[in-house]
């Protein structure tokens, strides 16, 4: 029995649901039986703007495997856009 393990942070960005694209400002991170994915437990993603409503969320479902994937890559790519000056100091 997994009991949900959930982080929530802020964040700066966009995402495109359904009415198209709108702010990001939260995200929550948790890892729980997913709602759709075909998993016992996944990494869930929700990316949401409160203050916009229920239609400005996106979320996202990764087996723990796929979730580890992802963070490598997002690291290993930011890594080289810091390393070629394109992220500032």
């Amino acid at each position: 029995m997994c009991t949900m393990i959930a982080q929530q942070i802020k964040i700066d960005g966009c995402g495109k649901g359904a009415q198209g694209w709108f702010n990001l400002r939260e995200a929550t991170v948790s890892y729980d039986h997913p709602f759709n994915a075909p998993f016992e437990h996944a990494l869930n993603i929700d990316f949401v703007n409160e203050a916009e409503g229920p239609g400005s969320r996106v979320a996202v479902e990764l087996s723990a495997e796929a979730a580890r994937s992802l963070v490598a890559s997002i690291l290993a790519v930011l890594d080289k856009a810091e390393a070629g000056g394109h992220i500032g100091q």
